[in-house]
């Protein structure tokens, strides 16, 4: 009996807990297998076991909003060590997550404006503007019977809908090659730079799943398939591409009728770039550009109706934005198979929903606050799309955690912490009604957790660990198999083979968390002179040799490919071949940095020092409010002007430059007006793991700009490792010719054996740092120049580089406005050798970054 009564009662326990829990736990037999929203066709590499075909809705936290209340802007969170959650966040979403789903065939839509370009164009055919052109051959273009996008001049209005302002226009559209009717949106491109391209259209019961999009770009063109059956009426994403200024059809976005259907093409605006917020509330609109602001504008302005936008209906914007992330998702999802029972949705298939958050909370014991993730499975819909369980939330969410604490420590060999998984009544968790949650990174107001959330590399880390949970998450919901995607290739390095061909070579990087993330091919990206890079071609083999014309300054990067995506990119390093010339030139690229600015932490003062040094984020930052200025550790968990952390504002808005691992790029250019020279480049560390025979070379360029090992971050990073000293020594000992510029050449080696080599073969010695960074003049050489010293948009800035002095039989070249080094230039019996105490990539005239390289070269190579 006794036994008995317990089966009845486990019975009775499982039911009740079934009850709770209603639903599948897996996706089972449901699954979109139609074409994705927006396909890549241009894609050199093949994707079968990563995440392609797997729409996905991710979102940074919090943005600028209206408080009606106070009748202001604001941000969410307050200033805290140079930045606010607001800002912090999407600096993991933007340049390392969303490209990392993305490179593993995810179409990833997010609820806030993800470009960081300041400047919009918007191409329309209700605009008088002249950029929208139509061409109508065997099929005519007509009006569609439903309203379309159309902009006017200024700001918009709460409620006010641009998507149904205006006419869009429809096509029948043709099998054949031939005749293809057309519509080529040509923009005044206002400055020079990278635009994230959205297109729009009407999805109408005949809507192809094909159409062809074609964006041109620098010279280069990307060929897209958008399914048009799907996220008709708002703004869909096609890539971010690099534009010239100006209005040219070499940089422009081209749609045609073509398509594998008999059916229509509709066609509306296309937009190039983020743009500032144009949304008045109040009596204002923000000031800010439209990627601080949050979803809450960003999603009137992309067309969702007025109960996605704002269920406050205007009257709490802080509710809103939080609401309307989540509910523009099943919005865009309804109707598709995962949310077969929601009306009135645009049919894109999102299977998943992910906020990523930065927390508050302080720890007086110095030690760290860490990773939180949230659910929600006791509120809201019993289940969540087509009869999936709440738990399946929880699941994501408790993985999302778990690996966040075995990657980092496992990558970066640091302890982390973690603090379980909340199951509690969040909007951004129990409103998605597909499987969702909220993933606290860290707590930015306590400052060892900030310290390590500031390095690029532990947002890479921490970006990876969420990338490669998806993907394992995705694959248990479908039953499937999956592939991580590569880290990027090391060692990259380019040799001549014959008189104009030259060899690309590389190494696979192993990530020995992941036994799948092994490279099965590589992509190898190219651009000519001026023009962007292309589509890549994906070879087998870790080289590519390649033909080089004459007279033009080549550019590679390689990626590393395999079944579950493509890593991101090597450095870009360069080429270039001279007709007749019989001596080539190397360029060593050994700046590889990524930091946070400068740390002070002891137990009186904590915080960042921007002033010191800015760091360097990967390619750029937008998420920098301003400069610090209360470091008191006594003030720690309080807010306002008395707050450990409390700063300015003054960078808000700004998109600082960092490091674009590009600059080879410059001395290339610069290199070739220099005189009757081949040249070929590499990475510092195929030199220094010996691979190049420097000897080979009649002039080393050595390219160290910001290197240094700063003391905190968590790679190591020394401008002349011993193991590249030896190489330099063993170079120059044969009568080298060696130029080498980098801000912290002579501070970065304060060891005896250091100085003495610096003395010794570079000539110079430390004389102190150079802080007059707001006079930028350098004077020399029979002329004068600026550098960039400062944080700026354009370049990262050579921030309070080493003065410099001469030793032995070497003179200063060049001088600061201030009178001190700048550059030391030596030759001798044994060596030549010519050194800069800052970036020559820097020089802000490119003109005169030629002129001073070629006295430079000039010197060197003389008798």
């Amino acid at each position: 009996m006794k036994i008995k009564w317990l089966y009845t009662a486990f019975i009775a326990i499982s039911t009740l807990n079934l009850h709770a829990q209603t639903g599948k736990i897996t996706w089972d037999k449901t699954d979109y297998q139609g074409k994705p929203w927006v396909k890549n066709v241009s894609r050199p590499n093949e994707i079968s076991e990563g995440l392609q075909n797997r729409h996905l809705s991710i979102w940074a936290s919090h943005g600028r909003y209206y408080d009606s209340k106070k009748g202001t802007w604001k941000w969410q969170r307050p200033i805290l060590f140079g930045t606010t959650e607001d800002l912090y966040t999407q600096t993991i979403v933007l340049p390392y997550l969303i490209p990392m789903l993305e490179n593993a065939g995810a179409i990833v839509f997010t609820p806030r404006e993800r470009d960081w370009q300041k400047n919009e164009v918007i191409v329309d055919n209700d605009s008088k503007y002249n950029g929208y052109k139509e061409e109508s051959l065997k099929k005519k273009w007509e009006n569609t019977s439903v309203p379309g996008f159309a902009q006017h001049y200024g700001s918009y209005s709460d409620g006010e809908n641009p998507f149904i302002a205006g006419t869009a226009r429809q096509v029948k559209s043709r099998k054949r090659k031939s005749k293809l009717s057309s519509v080529v949106y040509q923009p005044a491109i206002p400055e020079s730079g990278r635009y994230a391209v959205y297109v729009s259209y009407q999805t109408q019961k005949k809507s192809v799943d094909d159409a062809e999009y074609i964006v041109f770009h620098k010279g280069q063109e990307t060929h897209f398939h958008v399914n048009q059956r799907m996220g008709g009426g708002t703004w869909v994403y096609l890539g971010t591409f690099e534009f010239d200024k100006g209005n040219s059809i070499n940089n422009s976005v081209v749609l045609t009728n073509r398509s594998a259907h008999k059916g229509i093409v509709t066609a509306d605006a296309v937009r190039f770039g983020g743009g500032m917020g144009n949304i008045v509330r109040g009596t204002s609109v923000s000031g800010l550009p439209r990627f601080l602001e949050g979803a809450r504008y960003y999603t009137q302005w992309a067309g969702a109706p007025r109960n996605v936008v704002s269920t406050s209906n205007g009257s709490n914007d802080y509710n809103d934005d939080i609401n309307s992330r989540s509910l523009m998702t099943n919005w865009l999802a309804g109707g598709s198979s995962y949310l077969p029972h929601v009306k009135d949705g645009k049919m894109v298939p999102i299977e998943l929903s992910l906020a990523v958050h930065s927390d508050a909370g302080v720890k007086s014991d110095g030690s760290l606050v860490g990773t939180l993730g949230i659910c929600t499975t006791q509120q809201g819909n019993s289940t969540l799309g087509d009869g999936l369980s709440r738990q399946a939330s929880k699941t994501l969410a408790q993985q999302l955690v778990a690996n966040a604490k075995k990657d980092i420590e496992k990558s970066l060999n640091i302890s982390w912490q973690t603090r379980s998984v909340w199951d509690r009544n969040y909007s951004e968790t129990r409103l998605p009604a597909v499987p969702s949650a909220i993933l606290e990174t860290l707590s930015h107001q306590n400052f060892p957790d900030i310290k390590l959330g500031q390095d690029p590399n532990f947002k890479f880390t921490l970006a990876r660990s969420i990338y490669k949970t998806i993907l394992k998450y995705e694959a248990d919901m479908h039953h499937t198999r999956y592939v991580v995607q590569p880290l990027a290739p090391n060692s990259f390095k380019i040799e001549y083979i014959s008189a104009k061909k030259i060899r690309l070579q590389w190494k696979a990087t192993s990530d020995v968390s992941e036994p799948t993330a092994i490279p099965t091919s590589y992509n190898v990206y190219t651009s000519i002179g001026n023009s962007g890079f292309d589509n890549g071609v994906n070879v087998r083999d870790s080289y590519y040799d390649i033909e080089l014309e004459p007279g033009m300054v080549y550019n590679f990067k390689i990626t590393a490919c395999n079944r579950g995506g493509e890593s991101f990119p090597t450095e870009t390093l360069s080429a270039f071949q001279r007709n007749g010339a019989k001596q080539t030139i190397l360029i060593i690229n050994g700046f590889h940095r990524l930091s946070s600015p400068a740390v002070i932490n002891n137990n009186l003062e904590q915080g960042f020092d921007i002033e010191a040094d800015p760091g360097l984020s990967y390619i750029n930052n937008a998420g920098w409010s301003g400069r610090q200025s209360n470091f008191d550790v006594s003030m720690m968990g309080k807010e306002g002007v008395n707050a450990l952390g409390y700063g300015g504002e003054e960078l808000v808005g700004k998109v600082i430059a960092g490091n674009n691992f590009s600059y080879t790029r410059e001395h290339a250019e610069a290199l070739s007006h220099a005189g009757n020279y081949n040249i070929v480049s590499c990475s510092g560390k195929a030199v220094e793991n010996g691979e190049i025979d420097l000897s080979k070379y009649t002039l080393v360029d050595l390219v160290l700009g910001n290197e240094k090992d700063d003391g905190h971050s968590l790679i190591y990073y020394k401008s002349f490792k011993p193991s590249l000293r030896q190489k330099l020594s063993v170079y120059l000992q044969k009568h080298g010719k060696l130029l080498v510029s980098g801000s912290y050449l002579t501070s970065d080696m304060q060891g005896a054996d250091e100085q003495l080599w610096l003395k010794n073969y570079l000539k110079v010695s430390y004389d102190g740092s150079n802080a007059n960074n707001y006079n930028s003049t350098i004077s020399g050489m029979g002329t004068s120049f600026d550098i960039y010293r400062t944080i700026n948009e354009q370049h990262y800035g050579a921030y309070t580089p080493d003065n410099i002095s001469p030793t032995d039989n070497a003179f200063c070249a060049l001088t600061y406005a201030d009178g001190h080094g700048a550059a030391v230039a030596y030759k001798g019996n044994d060596y030549s050798v010519f050194t800069t105490s800052f970036p020559l990539e820097c020089i802000k005239s490119s003109s005169i970054r030629n002129n001073i390289m070629k006295g430079i070269i000039t010197y060197l190579m003389s008798k």
